[in-house]
């Protein structure tokens, strides 16, 4: 049985200057494992905020979001372990090598094979002759795709990516593309990606966007056929 996110009824609204700004009300949205989601929509919509929210890093002002494993539901929090992040920026930490990096997940879990299985990732995505650079010393496709090996290491059942290739060249975003969505394929993980390039949400399975308070789902053919 595949474990699912589910969100019901999510709103989020916060205050700016004593006013009251609202990003969405009664959102409901599905996440299951093994499928991939894209999120576009415009930039204030509220997609990086959603993503935060379906994953249990933050909470909703009003809603319910349960995570279904095994049969057995709980609230977002315990979703927590079982989720990696890819970001925009990268986020490595630019003291440790590529290698250090990668297993830095799984050394904070007391996997004693960290290294090893950090290895194994940096070849999938490409960098075993990179595992002794630091971040300064990678190309920007190279750092997201060390952070790509970074968010699987330890096979989460769920990846959230916002804005993955956003700061890559067209070549560089391609390449990232595919790393993502085969590696995430592989591992059976369920990926969400928030995106402002209608060439990247067409890979995904299901579409949605994000725009006046609504989401709504595109049809991906249609997408598809706009990107071409």
């Amino acid at each position: 049985m595949s474990s699912y996110i589910e969100l019901k009824n999510f709103s989020q609204s916060f205050q700016v200057n004593g006013s009251k700004v609202t990003l969405f009300n009664d959102l409901d949205l599905s996440i299951t494992q093994g499928q991939s989601y894209a999120i576009t929509g415009p930039s204030g919509a509220g997609k990086s905020s959603l993503l935060m929210l379906m994953s249990g890093l933050e909470h909703p002002t009003s809603g319910q979001g349960v995570y279904v494993k095994g049969g057995h539901k709980q609230s977002l929090e315990f979703l927590r372990p079982d989720i990696g992040f890819i970001f925009q920026q990268f986020h490595l930490l630019p003291e440790l090598t590529a290698l250090n990096n990668v297993a830095l997940p799984l050394k904070l879990r007391g996997d004693k094979h960290a290294e090893d299985k950090a290895r194994v990732w940096l070849e999938k995505v490409g960098l075993i002759h990179r595992i002794n650079h630091k971040p300064s010393e990678l190309s920007g496709g190279e750092q997201q795709r060390v952070a790509i090996a970074r968010a699987l290491v330890f096979e989460p059942g769920f990846i959230f990516a916002d804005e993955p290739t956003g700061n890559l060249d067209q070549q560089s975003a391609t390449e990232i593309a595919d790393i993502l969505f085969s590696c995430c394929q592989e591992n059976n993980a369920g990926l969400v990606v928030v995106t402002h390039s209608e060439t990247l949400a067409s890979r995904a399975q299901h579409i949605f966007s994000l725009a006046g308070g609504q989401l709504k789902q595109t049809a991906n053919e249609m997408l598809k056929a706009v990107s071409c």
